[in-house]
C-alpha cells in the first residue's frame, strides 16, 4: 500500500469538531443569556465575516484570543448600532467577555483533543494543513500547540488563494510530494473542502456536523463521512476502503 497524506483544513474541523463557527459563537450567545434572536445574530455574524474579510483587522501576530475578541467586537458594536441590543439593556463589554471566555475555553478542549488525533496519525501519514485564514495561522497553531504537527501550513492569506479555489489544495498536495489520489482530504465543509478536493482527484473525508445551513448533499461526492474528528483513527480510510457516501457510526 502507498503511503498516504492527510490535508486538514483548521477552522470548524479541528477546533470546533465539525461545528459550524457561526453555530458555535450563537450556541455561546444563548449559554450566556444574550437577549437577541437567532436572526439578527446571523445578521451581525455575516457583517462581522464579511468585514474581516475585506479589511486587514486581523494581524499577523494575533492570536486566536485576541481574534475571536475581535469577531465578537463587530458583532457586538453592530448590535448596538442596529438598536437589535441597547447599553440601557446591558454591559456589553461584560457580555462580550463571558462570550469570549465560553468560546475560548471549549476551543481549547476541542484542539487538545484534536491534537492527540493528529499526533496518533502523524506516526504514519505526513500531514499538511490546508486553511482560509487572516495570515496569523502560525501563531494561532502554537497557541494551541498544534504547531509542531504539520509538515507545512497553506494559509489562503499568505498563499493568496482561497477555498473553494481547488488550486488551494494542490498546493497542499504539492508540499506532500504526492499524487492527489494518495492524498486524503479532511474538512467540515462540503463545498469548500469536499467538492474543490474531489475535483482535483483527491480522496475525502466529510467531517459533518451542526452546519450553517440545513442544505442536504444527496449526490455527495465524499469517500467518507464522520461526525466526529476521532473516527479518523477508528476506522481510517484506506486506499482499498472506499465507501462512498457511507457515514461512520
Amino acid at each position: 500500500m502507498e503511503t498516504q497524506g492527510y490535508i486538514f483544513d483548521y477552522g470548524g474541523t479541528l477546533d470546533t469538531d465539525g461545528c459550524h463557527w457561526g453555530k458555535m459563537i450563537w450556541h455561546a450567545y444563548k449559554r450566556q443569556n444574550i437577549p437577541i434572536k437567532e436572526d439578527m445574530f446571523r445578521k451581525a455574524y455575516v457583517h462581522a465575516e464579511r468585514m474581516l474579510g475585506k479589511h486587514p483587522i486581523i494581524q499577523s501576530d494575533y492570536t486566536f484570543l485576541k481574534t475571536l475578541k475581535t469577531k465578537i467586537r463587530i458583532e457586538f458594536e453592530y448590535l448596538l448600532q442596529k438598536r437589535i441590543l441597547t447599553s440601557s439593556d446591558i454591559s456589553s463589554t461584560s457580555l462580550q467577555s463571558a462570550v469570549v471566555t465560553d468560546l475560548y475555553h471549549h476551543v481549547q478542549k476541542v484542539t487538545a483533543k484534536s491534537r492527540n488525533i493528529l499526533l496518533n496519525l502523524k506516526e504514519r501519514h505526513p500531514m499538511v494543513l490546508v486553511s482560509n485564514f487572516y495570515g496569523n495561522m502560525s501563531v494561532v497553531l502554537h497557541e494551541f500547540g498544534l504547531d509542531d504537527i504539520f509538515d507545512d501550513v497553506v494559509e489562503s492569506a499568505i498563499v493568496k488563494v482561497r477555498k473553494p479555489d481547488p488550486a488551494i489544495f494542490q498546493i497542499g498536495i504539492n508540499k506532500l510530494k504526492m499524487e492527489p489520489k494518495n492524498v486524503i482530504v479532511v474538512g467540515d465543509s462540503y463545498t469548500k473542502d469536499i467538492l474543490p478536493a474531489h475535483e482535483i482527484g483527491c480522496k475525502t473525508v466529510w467531517l459533518k456536523g451542526e452546519g450553517w445551513t440545513e442544505e442536504q448533499y444527496p449526490n455527495c461526492v465524499a469517500d467518507k463521512i464522520i461526525t466526529h474528528l476521532k473516527q479518523l483513527t477508528d476506522r481510517p480510510l484506506g486506499n482499498n476502503n472506499k465507501n462512498n457516501n457511507k457515514q461512520a457510526q
